[in-house]
Order: C-alpha cells, then sequence, then structure tokens
C-alpha cells in the first residue's frame, strides 16, 4: 500500500499552540521599547500615520476600531511630544496627520532595537528551526491580511 498523504494540522489545535508564542513574543517586542518613551499603542499610531500621510483622525479611528473623540486624545499626546503634526489638506476643512522629523526617529529607533532584541535571539537557534521560522514568515504574513 503507497504511503498515505500527510494529515494536515488541526486549524484549532494549531491556533492554540500559535496564541500565547505570538502574545509572549508581542509582550518582549514591546518591552524594547519602553526605554523611548512610548507604548506600543503609541508605535501603531505612528506606523498607521507613516504608512498614511494625511491621514485624518476619524479615519485612523476607523482602522483602529475605536471613537474619533478617544483618537483624538491619543494624537493630542502624540502632538504634545513632539511626534506628529496636523496640517491643513487641499480641503481646508479638514486635517491631516504627519509624523515629524522626531516621530520617524523614534519609529526608526524602536525598528532597530525590536529587530536587534529579535536577531539576537534567532541565533540562538539551529539552523533547521531558524529555517522553519523562516518558511512560517509569509503564511502568518497572510493570516494578517485576511478579512475578519
Amino acid at each position: 500500500m503507497p504511503n498515505a498523504p500527510a494529515t494536515a494540522a488541526d486549524p484549532i489545535a494549531v491556533a492554540n499552540r500559535l496564541r500565547p508564542v505570538l502574545l509572549q513574543l508581542n509582550r518582549e517586542l514591546r518591552r524594547e521599547i519602553h526605554s523611548l518613551g512610548v507604548t506600543g499603542g503609541q508605535v501603531s499610531l505612528l506606523v498607521q500615520i507613516q504608512r498614511s500621510p494625511g491621514i485624518g483622525v476619524r479615519e485612523l479611528a476607523q482602522r483602529e476600531r475605536m471613537s474619533a473623540p478617544g483618537m483624538s486624545k491619543y494624537i493630542a499626546r502624540l502632538e504634545d511630544a513632539g511626534l506628529l503634526r496636523r496640517e491643513a489638506l487641499t480641503d481646508k476643512r479638514r486635517v491631516g496627520l504627519r509624523l515629524t522629523d522626531e516621530g520617524d526617529r523614534v519609529l526608526r529607533s524602536v525598528k532597530k532595537r525590536r529587530t536587534a532584541w529579535l536577531a539576537a535571539r534567532l541565533r540562538g537557534l539551529e539552523p533547521h528551526e531558524l529555517d522553519a521560522i523562516d518558511s512560517a514568515v509569509e503564511p502568518l504574513a497572510r493570516l494578517l491580511e485576511m478579512q475578519p
């Protein structure tokens, strides 16, 4: 009898094993930035603004699934910290958000620190383990593209 085809892993079992690992990894990466004076949530907003310069507060609030007034409070803190600025758009009734030079510098520092932390740990893995993680990156990225 020929070899039976490999059975696909159970998505629920994989989810139960993967979820706590991803949560802990996220916590560790967030800890790496505390000395930079920003929180993980603030970094997330700055990244959204960097990717979409000129985005409005309402649209940013929708993307982050929160109220516009709540988002305005976060934006005001980032503006007070000198990390972003509001600027009039072509339609003078609307205001867009852009990072300041300091905001760009903070995001570069965040990326550098998180990459260094992760690379240091990846160097401690066996080559086959590193290859397995490398092979998983693309499918994990596709999970983020799927609509709920």
